[in-house]
């Protein structure tokens, strides 16, 4: 497979996906959810781009099964045969989109092996982009602007560490965390962004001690780790993996350019 042309299509089939987000985002009238059974909303809108989204990566690549959020799970005794798959959230950051602040993402990841090997992260709103391929590098784009490549931030000296944040999901572990780093800055962002931030280099670091499902990260740690970042397990330090085991729930993790291994209590001297 040629990943610079797979980039290409899924880039196009995503921007699909966002307008059709963006027809429903500019009609209150059809923000009726639904809530599933994990209690998360389920709009119109996640529909019609999980529906766009499954039918143009078909196009792509019918031999790649699909792994996303608003379909239909295969069970663990087949995923666990897959050598690849796409990881899709057709809209990720429902909450966000229902409270119209533009945070909210399509995400599309390929997957190879258990690692993200391709990435788009788009949100339609603010018309800004985030895509990487391996070995391709990182790249950004707002709006009609010249596409720029994006790296991590350079190791901390004498500022303050910039922390990303969820707007939606804030726990005691990560108020835990930034105490623990001493003079920091917290930025608020909504959905995959807040890993875009990371890569793109306007934030440091995002600790995401909360529940979270693979297709809410696979495309982003594309871009992470193309742009020179890591996305890793909190306990561990190890990088996330994906359809590697038969729950979809992520470990909690923390994204950096670069980390200190004192965040990682496995690593820690007993």
């Amino acid at each position: 497979m040629d990943l610079s042309r797979t980039l290409d299509q899924v880039r196009k089939a995503v921007a699909e996906a966002g307008a059709k987000i963006l027809e429903i985002y500019a009609d209150p009238s059809r923000f009726d959810t639904e809530t599933k059974d994990d209690d998360s909303p389920l709009t119109a809108a996640d529909v019609a781009s999980n529906n766009m989204l499954v039918a143009r990566l078909r196009e792509i690549a019918p031999e790649i099964p699909i792994l996303s959020e608003e379909s239909k799970q295969a069970p663990w005794s087949e995923r666990r045969h897959w050598k690849q798959c796409w990881v899709v959230d057709p809209l990720d950051g429902t909450k966000e989109f229902l409270k119209r602040n533009d945070e909210f993402t399509v995400n599309v990841a390929l997957v190879r092996d258990h690692k993200p090997i391709l990435g788009v992260v788009y949100a339609p709103a603010l018309q800004r982009w985030y895509y990487a391929a391996r070995n391709e590098g990182a790249w950004r784009q707002h709006g009609g602007k010249v596409v720029e490549q994006i790296h991590v931030a350079e190791k901390i000296h004498d500022r303050p560490w910039r922390v990303v944040g969820s707007r939606s999901h804030n726990t005691a572990a990560v108020d835990a965390f930034v105490d623990a780093l001493g003079d920091a800055e917290m930025l608020a962002m909504g959905s995959s962004l807040k890993l875009c931030l990371v890569a793109d280099g306007s934030a440091d670091v995002y600790p995401r001690l909360g529940p979270t499902s693979e297709w809410d990260t696979a495309a982003a740690q594309a871009v992470v780790e193309e742009a020179g970042g890591q996305v890793l397990d909190a306990e561990t330090g190890k990088s996330l993996t994906y359809n590697a085991r038969e729950s979809i729930l992520n470990p909690h993790f923390i994204v950096c350019g670069q980390a200190d291994p004192a965040w990682f209590p496995a690593s820690r001297p007993a």
